[in-house]
């Protein structure tokens, strides 16, 4: 059986139009779908989502952006989404990080840090100091979801072997 693909990822944050803002200008994603309010009725999306939320679920609001190879970026605002400071439970289950990658990492987290995010490493690191170029570099977007920031591909930075 071969690798399948990656399609895309859904990230709730409480303020839509601040997070399309963000992510259009932080990485440079496509709006493929500005914000868009979906309501509970008998449409394909409507029944889509009772499988997905349950009964009562009501609205929400959602955009879709694109990656420049094409992965996606769902957004969520719903209704009962509110700023929250929330510890950060790495060891928890469910999605810790997504990872994009941008071979100038110390510019990248300027534009982060100027649109409301943040560095959450004292600096970038080298995977391989002082034998391969390979960095990363952990961030936050504004609604505290953490980004990491590869400077070379996953299949690159972990294909002598990871932490040699």
């Amino acid at each position: 059986m071969t690798a399948i693909t990656f399609s895309h990822i859904g990230v709730t944050v409480p303020d839509l139009e601040k997070a399309v803002a963000f992510y259009a200008k932080a990485f440079g994603f496509y709006v493929i779908m500005p914000p868009t309010e979906i309501q509970h009725d008998d449409s394909a999306i409507g029944q889509m989502c009772d499988d997905v939320f349950g009964p009562g679920w009501g609205s929400f609001r959602i955009a879709h952006l694109s990656t420049g190879d094409g992965i996606g970026i769902e957004l969520f605002e719903f209704p009962r989404t509110a700023p929250e400071e929330k510890p950060f439970e790495y060891w928890r289950p469910g999605l810790f990080h997504f990872c994009l990658q941008d071979e100038n990492l110390e510019e990248r987290v300027k534009i982060i840090e100027s649109l409301g995010g943040r560095q959450r490493m004292k600096q970038v690191r080298f995977y391989y100091p002082g034998q391969k170029p390979y960095r990363m570099i952990y961030c936050e977007d504004p609604f505290g979801n953490v980004i990491e920031l590869y400077s070379h591909s996953y299949e690159l930075t972990y294909s002598a072997g990871a932490y040699v």
